[in-house]
């Protein structure tokens, strides 16, 4: 059995523990995971089994107790592109055709450890993604190198303090700008757009450029958001309409930038990620 131990300093205010617990421990690095040894009971706070109802107030002591233990040695090796790097976090070029985590063995968050150099913090955990990008889609994706790095980044995005801009090319003809927000999954959402270009285009009518600063992170939302108005994303398999679904080429949505205080310099980070070749094919470059 292998036992790990960590002595929570003062807080200020009090926090449950499956936000707390995220990353303090190098073998739960996620929130599913942290839930997952939670139930199971393998977690206890001052010798008392935790469940995901405990709230950590400051000076507890939370102890991982997993039952015969097994670390893999098998390493995803997957060249990732860092666009920004210290620390406490980086900022990396996710591709398309790639998940950002899940069950499966070819995911972001598996080779990242192989990507990134090691915190030299005392905190220092798996390396972890802190929001989401669609199997399809490209762009910036920010990740956490430390536990207090992945709590504080979590946090970030739960405040909205974290500024995204988006990229997509749409089919048909839309207005110069707008806000779209229908409700996704019964949710408020909110997703802002301003048309940048637009071309003809014999199959399609027209194709847009447009820009998109989401103010809510639903699943899926820009793509149910645009493909409501009548403008779904170009190469979209799932919301794209019949008989004009292009193939073959992915889905033309690209996360552009990232702009938030970064939580523990408090310096102004903002960073993008230039438009595919496939985007400057059709508009040229911008």
């Amino acid at each position: 059995m292998a036992i790990k131990s960590h002595i929570v300093p003062p807080l200020s205010s009090p926090i449950r523990l499956q936000e707390y617990g995220v990353g303090i421990f190098m073998s739960v690095p996620t929130k599913s995971a942290l839930k997952k040894v939670i139930k199971k009971k393998y977690v206890e706070v001052d010798d008392v089994i935790a469940t995901t109802a405990t709230y950590i107030r400051g000076g507890e002591t939370i102890t991982l107790a997993i039952p015969n233990e097994i670390s893999s040695s098998k390493k995803l090796v997957f060249p990732l592109q860092v666009l920004y790097e210290d620390e406490h976090l980086a900022i990396l070029h996710k591709p398309a055709g790639i998940l950002v985590s899940g069950n499966g063995f070819k995911t972001i968050a598996h080779a990242l450890p192989q990507n990134l150099q090691p915190s030299a913090l005392t905190d220092v955990t798996k390396p972890q993604p802190v929001h989401r990008l669609d199997y399809t889609t490209t762009g910036v994706l920010l990740t956490g190198k430390t536990g207090s790095a992945i709590r504080k980044l979590n946090q970030l995005f739960q405040d909205k303090k974290v500024q995204k801009v988006y990229y997509a090319v749409t089919i048909g003809e839309m207005p110069p700008h707008g806000k779209i927000d229908t409700l996704i999954d019964g949710k408020p959402s909110e997703s802002p757009f301003e048309v940048i270009q637009s071309v003809p285009s014999e199959k399609y009518g027209f194709l847009n450029l447009v820009k998109l600063d989401p103010k809510t992170g639903r699943r899926h939302q820009l793509r149910k958001h645009l493909a409501s108005i009548g403008n779904p994303i170009l190469g979209d398999q799932m919301y794209g309409k019949e008989g004009l679904i292009l193939t073959g080429k992915g889905l033309y949505l690209h996360a552009y930038s990232l702009d938030f205080t970064h939580p523990f310099t408090e310096e102004q980070i903002y960073i993008m990620d230039n438009l595919p070749e496939r985007f400057t094919k059709i508009f040229g470059t911008l």
